[in-house]
C-alpha cells in the first residue's frame, strides 16, 4: 500500500475525486488502483478566496516498488500500517493501583487490564454519568461539590472540554489512543482529521465504554475514593491508603502505583511532598477566556468560504513573544484550548475560588468561539521557592476572581475595548456570555497580576494583526484561567519511576509530563508498559 500526501481538494470533494487525483499523482489509470482510503485531512485557508482541503490517502496498487522507483516523489511513500503490541509480561504478585481516572489513568488502566494484570483504580470523583449531573447542578445553582466537578471524576478535566485530540506528540501510541476511542464509540473521523475532536457531548459515552472494557477484563474502579497516603519500605512502595466519601478508610497492598491525579489534586500534591517525593515548581500560564462571535472568526479565517458545511466552525491558534520593555517584557502570550462554537465553563474545584475553562459539543454549533488567552509565568513569579508555590499563586488569583465576581461562583468579565483602555466594564456588548452561573461586568485588573494583564493587552493587539477582529471591542474576557497545566513536576527517571520510591510512577498532566488528552493518555500507556516490562 502506498501513502500519497498533499492532494489539494475542493471543499465538496468526493471519494471519486480522491481516486482520480491519486491516479494522476501515480501516473496510472484509475482502473489500476485498488482501495483508496482517506488517511488525513486538513484545511488550507492561506488563500481566503480559495479555501481547500489538503488530503493524504492510502492506495492499493500493484507494482509498488516499481512505481516508487520511477516516480521518486518524496510525497509518495510506502505505507506502514500501525499495530500496537502489548509488552509480554507475567502476572504481578500484587495487583497494580492507578490513582486518578482521567486520560492518563484511563489508558494506563486499560493497558494493564488488556495485559491481564487486573488493575485497581482509585478515583475521588463520580462515574461520568453521575458526574455530568453534578456539574450541571453546579453551573445552574453555584453549589460546588469539591470532590466531583469539572476537574475531578471519571474522564478527568478533558471530559468537560472540546474533547480535542490534536497533539504535538509524535509518539506512535497516539494512534492506539484514537483507535480505542473509535472502538468505544467516538466518531471515526477522528482517525483522519488533522485536528480531531470528540466533543463534550460524545466523550462521556466513550469514556464509560472504556471503563466497561477494563471491568470486563478483571479490573476494578473505586469511585468516590481518594488516595490519602503511601506505604513505603526500604525505598519501595508497598501499599496505598485511601478514604471513601462515606468516611471509610483502608489500605491496599501493591508494589506498583501509577499516580495520574491530574493538575488540580492540590491536597494530593501536599501529601506526596510530606511523604518525601521529589518534586519541583514548574512554569505554566494564566489569563482569562476570550469570547468572540463565531461568525467573526469564521469570516476572518475562511473569507468567502465562511459557513460552508464542509468546513464547520473555524478555529485559531495564536502566539506572540512580547518585546522588551514594560511589565510583561519578553513574555510569551498565546491562545490555548480554543473551542469553536463553544461555551466558557465554571471549572472550580475548591470553595471560594473561580476558575474558567472552555468546552464545545461535537457539532460546534454555538454562537460564540472562545479560547484561553494566557501569559507565561515561571517559579520566579510565585513569591517563594517552595515546590508547591505555584499552587498558592493559582489560589490567590482564583480567590481574587471570586471576590471580583461578587460570590456565588459568578465570574468577573470585561469587554475587550474596556480592558485595553484600562477601564471597568459597566455593561456587556454584542457578545452574550456563555459562562454559568453568570458573569459580573468589572475590571479584570483586580484579579490579575500587573504583568499578566499588561501581557494580555499587548498580546490582543499583536494577535489582531494576524487574526482580524481578535481585538473586537465587544469581545468578552472572563476570568480567571489558571489551570492551563500543572504548576508542579514530580520527578521521575528513565523508567518513569520516582528516583526515591521504586514502584511509584508519576504520570500524565498532573505530574508535569503531558498537556492535553492525547499526550496524557500516551503517558499513561507508557507508564503501564514500564510496569509490564519490569
Amino acid at each position: 500500500m502506498l501513502r500519497i500526501a498533499e492532494l489539494s481538494m475542493p471543499l465538496s470533494f468526493t471519494g471519486e475525486d480522491l481516486r482520480r487525483q491519486a491516479a494522476a499523482r501515480l501516473k496510472v489509470p484509475e482502473r489500476a488502483l485498488g482501495n483508496v482510503s482517506l488517511y488525513r485531512k486538513s484545511v488550507d485557508a492561506r488563500k481566503k478566496n480559495a479555501v481547500r482541503f489538503i488530503c493524504t490517502v492510502e492506495v492499493e496498487v500493484d507494482g509498488e516498488e516499481r512505481l516508487l522507483s520511477r516516480l521518486r516523489d518524496h510525497k509518495i511513500q510506502k505505507a506502514e500500517p500501525y499495530t500496537y503490541h502489548l509488552p509480554v509480561s507475567k502476572p504481578l504478585q500484587q495487583r497494580p493501583v492507578v490513582a486518578g481516572f482521567g486520560p492518563a489513568g484511563l489508558f494506563a488502566a486499560l493497558i494493564l487490564a488488556q495485559a491481564g494484570q487486573r488493575p485497581i483504580v482509585l478515583e475521588r470523583g463520580a462515574p461520568v454519568e453521575e458526574r455530568s449531573r453534578v456539574v450541571e447542578h453546579f453551573w445552574n445553582t453555584g453549589e460546588l461539590n469539591p470532590e466531583s466537578n469539572v476537574q475531578f471524576g471519571e474522564g478527568g478535566a478533558g471530559t468537560f472540554s472540546d474533547g480535542k485530540l490534536n497533539t504535538g506528540t509524535k509518539d506512535p501510541r497516539a494512534r492506539k489512543v484514537l483507535e480505542e476511542f473509535v472502538q468505544a464509540g467516538a466518531p471515526e473521523q477522528i482517525l483522519t482529521d488533522a485536528k480531531p475532536h470528540i466533543g463534550t457531548d460524545r466523550l462521556p459515552g466513550a469514556v464509560r465504554t472504556i471503563r466497561e472494557t477494563i471491568l470486563s477484563l478483571g479490573g476494578e474502579v473505586w469511585f468516590h475514593t481518594t488516595l490519602t497516603g503511601l506505604k513505603i519500605h526500604d525505598g519501595q512502595i508497598t501499599g496505598v491508603k485511601y478514604q471513601k466519601q462515606t468516611g471509610e478508610t483502608g489500605e491496599l497492598e501493591t508494589r506498583h502505583l501509577i499516580l495520574a491525579v491530574g493538575h488540580s489534586a492540590r491536597d494530593t500534591f501536599s501529601m506526596l511532598y510530606d511523604a518525601g517525593l521529589v518534586m519541583e515548581a514548574k512554569s505554566f500560564s494564566v489569563g482569562a477566556r476570550i469570547e468572540h462571535p463565531q461568525s467573526l472568526i469564521d469570516k476572518a479565517q475562511y473569507g468567502t468560504a465562511a459557513g460552508h458545511p464542509a468546513l464547520g466552525a473555524a478555529d485559531y491558534k495564536l502566539a506572540v513573544h512580547l518585546p522588551d520593555g514594560g511589565a510583561a517584557a519578553g513574555r510569551g502570550v498565546y491562545t490555548f484550548c480554543m473551542c469553536p462554537g463553544g461555551f466558557v465553563v465554571a471549572a472550580a474545584s475548591e470553595e471560594g475560588r473561580v476558575v474558567t475553562n472552555g468546552m464545545s459539543c461535537f457539532a460546534r454549533d454555538g454562537q460564540n468561539a472562545n479560547a484561553a488567552l494566557l501569559v507565561g509565568v515561571s517559579p520566579e513569579d510565585y513569591g517563594s521557592d517552595h515546590p508547591l508555590a505555584g499552587i498558592e499563586f493559582q489560589r490567590r488569583l482564583e480567590e481574587a476572581a471570586f471576590r471580583a465576581g461578587g460570590g456565588g461562583y459568578r465570574a468577573p468579565a470585561q469587554r475587550v475595548e474596556d480592558f485595553l483602555l484600562k477601564r471597568a466594564s459597566t455593561r456587556l456588548g454584542e457578545v452574550t456570555p456563555t459562562y454559568r452561573p453568570g458573569v459580573t461586568p468589572t475590571n479584570l485588573d483586580a484579579c490579575l497580576p500587573e504583568f499578566v494583564a499588561e501581557g494580555m493587552r499587548q498580546g490582543i493587539r499583536l494577535m489582531d494583526r494576524r487574526l482580524h477582529g481578535f481585538a473586537y471591542g465587544d469581545a468578552l474576557l472572563t476570568g480567571t484561567e489558571t489551570r492551563s497545566s500543572s504548576p508542579v513536576r514530580i520527578l521521575r527517571n528513565e523508567n518513569c519511576q520516582s528516583p526515591v520510591v521504586k514502584g511509584f510512577y508519576p504520570c500524565g498532566e498532573g505530574a508535569g509530563y503531558a498537556g492535553g488528552i492525547i499526550s496524557a493518555a500516551v503517558d499513561g500507556i507508557r507508564c503501564a508498559e514500564k510496569i509490564l516490562q519490569e
